[in-house]
C-alpha cells in the first residue's frame, strides 16, 4: 500500500494505524534513506503502544526497549554490513515479548526473523514523505486500507 506524508505528524499518525494491530512477537522493517524519518515513523507506531517517554535514534546503541501498553523493541543495523552469529547473540534479546522496529533491515537479511510488515519511506521534497507498507498479512493491509494520514 501507499501513501502520501505531507509532515512529522502525518507520518507519526499512519504508523500510529498500523501499531494498532500489533502483538508481541510481530517484527516491522522500516528501510529509507538518511532523513526519510524511519524514527519519525517508529515514534508514531510507540505512541500508539503506550510509549509516553521520548523516542530516538537507537544508531549508537544499536537498540532501545521501551515500556508502554506493549513492550517495544527499536533497532538500528545503520553501521551493520551484516548480522554474524555473535551480533545476533546481543540483538536476540530484543524480540523476546516485545513488537520490534528495525531501522536498516538490509544489513540484517537472512538473520532477522520474517517481518509481519516491511515499511519504506522515500523523500518527495522537504516535508513529504512517500511511505510503502507490504505485508502478506491481509487483515494487517485492510486496517491500514481505512487509515487517513491528513489529520
Amino acid at each position: 500500500m501507499k501513501f502520501t506524508s505531507a509532515s512529522a505528524a502525518e507520518t507519526e499518525h499512519l504508523a500510529a494505524e498500523l501499531a494498532r494491530a500489533l502483538a508481541p512477537g510481530d517484527v516491522v522493517t522500516v528501510a529509507g534513506e538518511l532523513g526519510a524519518g524511519k524514527t519519525t515513523f517508529v515514534r508514531g507506531a510507540c505512541r500508539a503502544l503506550g510509549v509516553e517517554g521520548p523516542v530516538t535514534s537507537p544508531t549508537y546503541t544499536i537498540g532501545h526497549r521501551y515500556r508502554g501498553r506493549l513492550t517495544v523493541s527499536h533497532l538500528d543495523l545503520y553501521r551493520f554490513t551484516s548480522v554474524s552469529a555473535a551480533e545476533w547473540g546481543d540483538l536476540e534479546p530484543y524480540f523476546s515479548d516485545a513488537v520490534v522496529f528495525v531501522e536498516w533491515p538490509e544489513a540484517g537479511a537472512g538473520a532477522l526473523p520474517p517481518a509481519r510488515a516491511e515499511v519504506s519511506l522515500e523523500h518527495d521534497g522537504d516535508t513529504r514523505r512517500r511511505i510503502t507498507i507490504d505485508s502478506s498479512d491481509a487483515t494487517l493491509l485492510a486496517g491500514l486500507e481505512r487509515a487517513d494520514t491528513r489529520l
